[in-house]
């Protein structure tokens, strides 16, 4: 079975190991001393491109992927285990959105490239890495930080060099047929083809390239009429594109006008590719005489070239063509890649980003932010030691001169994540 896209999922990265909260304790040594160790890192999920695969049918029914959790800190300063990052094989073309804004993530073009999609959350510090001239027995330990969750979908958009369009029954899989190995459905019935079939033509030279035959396109293809809209993106990355006229049509010059407008609509700057303009089916007077009035009004606009698959007549010129117009084809990248800024971090100047406090009622507020919750994450609640040092951050933080100036009063409840105090001032 064909799968070319998967419904969202969830991906979830493994959390770090706690770091131990530890101190040495044996029989002939005077001075132990803090020995907990840190935490092991946790798992990453990781999208890495195959050539065995060619579609996304592994994925059809996942609704969660998790990776597993580092390791606990141990005593005598040892390390958590670190836990095994989880591949995930897709086929070549693969892109992979966030959703359910559906925004674009990553593009999986090339064989072995990798794309982390869920990092794993780093490991906690043991209270060995706490020890300081002023604190020689620190007690407090760092927990492990979250792995990153998110909610992705995949899809599959083929590698071809060229495309062959048209409407429903031209001749596309017949020339296909004709020109490679592949062996697509043939019928003299509309959507004969209803998944995409790849060919590879080798002609003299070491000349070879890759065409791709999608499912015939209608009128309104782009909106998701017919199988347009599902396979549409599967021509996204050819560098040519191939129109095939079928001569036996009423009026194969609108044809043509009709799935332009298609391109044009679905975008991807698919109408600017080079393309090909392939009068099938001229077998005899009436259907040369179509071909010539075609010929003569795309003039100067589009190569025209005759063919008959059947009879094999022109196919050779056509591919040569096609070999031609891809040696001057440009690549048109499918989505434009945003310029690196260099960013500078200045404390001060972001010192009021750290934070955001919200009145949840009357004598409740609420702290939040990414940096803050990580901060918070980061800290060991099971010693009183860990709970001085949260309330000394958020002291130095002025998390305190936040509160009175939204009118905090003595006693009124303040949350950080599911720490909750009570404000005095």
């Amino acid at each position: 079975m064909f799968v070319d896209k998967t419904r969202p999922f969830t991906v979830k990265a493994g959390k770090g190991g706690d770091g131990a909260l530890s101190f040495l304790h044996e029989k002939y040594v005077e001075k132990g001393g803090p020995d907990g160790g840190n935490g092991g890192r946790g798992g990453s999920i990781i999208l890495r491109a195959v050539n065995d695969q060619s579609t996304l049918i592994a994925y059809r029914h996942v609704k969660k992927i998790e990776a597993e959790d580092g390791g606990k800190g141990q005593k005598k300063k040892m390390y958590g285990r670190k836990a095994g990052d989880i591949y995930l094989d897709v086929p070549v073309g693969t892109v992979a959105y966030l959703e359910p804004e559906h925004t674009f993530v990553c593009d999986l073009s090339e064989a072995g490239q990798e794309f982390v999609i869920a990092k794993g959350g780093r490991g906690g510090r043991g209270n060995a890495c706490f020890v300081s001239s002023t604190n020689q027995t620190p007690r407090v330990a760092e927990n492990g930080i979250p792995g990153e969750e998110k909610l992705i979908s995949l899809e599959l958009k083929l590698l071809a060099d060229v495309g062959l369009l048209g409407l429903p029954s031209v001749g596309k899989s017949t020339f296909l047929s004709v020109i490679s190995a592949a062996k697509p459905e043939i019928g003299d019935y509309p959507f004969t083809t209803i998944t995409p079939n790849l060919g590879v033509v080798y002609l003299d030279n070491n000349i070879n390239y890759v065409v791709a035959d999608l499912p015939g396109l209608i009128q309104g293809a782009s909106q998701g009429k017919g199988l347009g809209l599902q396979f549409l993106r599967h021509i996204e990355r050819c560098r040519v594109i191939v129109h095939i006229l079928d001569m036996y049509h009423d009026d194969p010059l609108q044809d043509f006008k009709d799935i332009n407008k298609e391109l044009e609509n679905y975008g991807f700057n698919l109408i600017k590719r080079p393309m090909l303009v392939v009068c099938s089916k001229v077998e005899d007077e009436e259907t040369e005489k179509k071909y010539l009035e075609v010929k003569k009004a795309l003039e100067g606009q589009y190569d025209v070239l005759p063919m008959c698959s059947i009879l094999h007549e022109g196919v050779k010129e056509i591919l040569y063509k096609i070999s031609d117009m891809l040696h001057e084809a440009e690549y048109f990248p499918l989505y434009e890649e945003a310029s690196a800024e260099e960013k500078v971090y200045d404390a001060r100047k972001n010192l009021g980003d750290e934070f955001k406090i919200e009145r949840v009622n009357a004598n409740t507020f609420r702290i939040y932010g990414e940096r803050i919750e990580r901060t918070y994450n980061l800290i060991n609640l099971s010693d009183d030691e860990g709970v001085l040092k949260l309330l000394s951050i958020l002291r130095n933080l002025r998390v305190d001169d936040e509160l009175k100036k939204l009118g905090a009063k003595d006693g009124d409840t303040v949350t950080l994540c599911d720490f909750e105090f009570d404000y005095y001032e």
